[in-house]
């Protein structure tokens, strides 16, 4: 079946961050083992990743593993850093190269394994110069450990006296966070029927369109996007302001 062709109009997102949740769920309906569900999951994200890039956006950030999944049983995390390996290797390398795809990942990087942080810096370093669609994946990562690290840095600049108190606002701290120079998500989509946004990027988000999903990660496809990004370009963005009456 030929994919349909998809318009951004002016009214589109630039940056869209994705939740991807329910893989293990997915497999726990079929009777399968989780990890089936995570090697779907990925793979649903290279799809979208793909059809991100083809519809133009500018950003594409993916909630791939967060601060508290380090609760998870041993095997499971351990699976979970080798998938995201294989993810950074292999055919999806070439397919980073084909589409131009500049990555990016933001996160605890200090309890990674050493292998998986190698794979990282080197792939960050490999599509730096890269033009297209901005991929940036957040692994280890948590919006208060984020926010707390920021205003630690701020603090330890104070008590060395290289910043007075007064001078601190959102546009300074926006600097202090690991998404510096990404701009702020316009759309969140959240998969797996939950609605809530688990301590993932809690400052960048204060403004973003929100839709969820009842699909499982590993079943969104290109038309679930799709029809997400349609819906956010029917909503009127007004940031505290009033309705404008024309």
């Amino acid at each position: 079946m030929t994919a349909q062709p998809f318009s951004l109009h002016a009214n589109c997102p630039r940056h869209v961050a994705i939740i991807m949740d329910g893989n293990g769920r997915w497999a726990t309906q079929r009777g399968r083992p989780r990890k089936l569900g995570h090697l779907q999951g990925a793979e649903a994200a290279r799809k979208i990743v793909r059809v991100a890039s083809e519809v133009g956006l500018s950003y594409l950030t993916l909630f791939a593993f967060s601060s508290e999944n380090w609760r998870r049983p041993g095997s499971e995390v351990s699976e979970l850093m080798s998938l995201l390996q294989r993810y950074l290797g292999g055919e999806h390398r070439q397919e980073l190269e084909e589409l131009g795809i500049r990555l990016r990942v933001i996160g605890q990087r200090e309890r990674l394994p050493e292998s998986t942080l190698r794979q990282i810096e080197r792939i960050e370093d490999e599509t730096a110069h890269h033009k297209g669609l901005s991929v940036v994946i957040a692994i280890s990562y948590g919006g208060r450990v984020e926010i707390a690290t920021a205003a630690r840095r701020l603090a330890q600049k104070v008590q060395d006296g290289e910043l007075d108190p007064g001078e601190i606002n959102e546009t300074l701290l926006e600097r202090y966070l690991e998404t510096n120079a990404i701009p702020d998500p316009d759309l969140l989509i959240r998969t797996g029927g939950e609605k809530r946004i688990s301590n993932f990027l809690l400052w960048q988000l204060a403004y973003a369109e929100m839709v969820f999903s009842d699909c499982l990660w590993p079943d969104f496809d290109r038309d679930a996007f799709l029809a997400a990004l349609e819906e956010y370009q029917m909503r009127e963005r007004r940031y505290g302001a009033l309705v404008s009456t024309g």
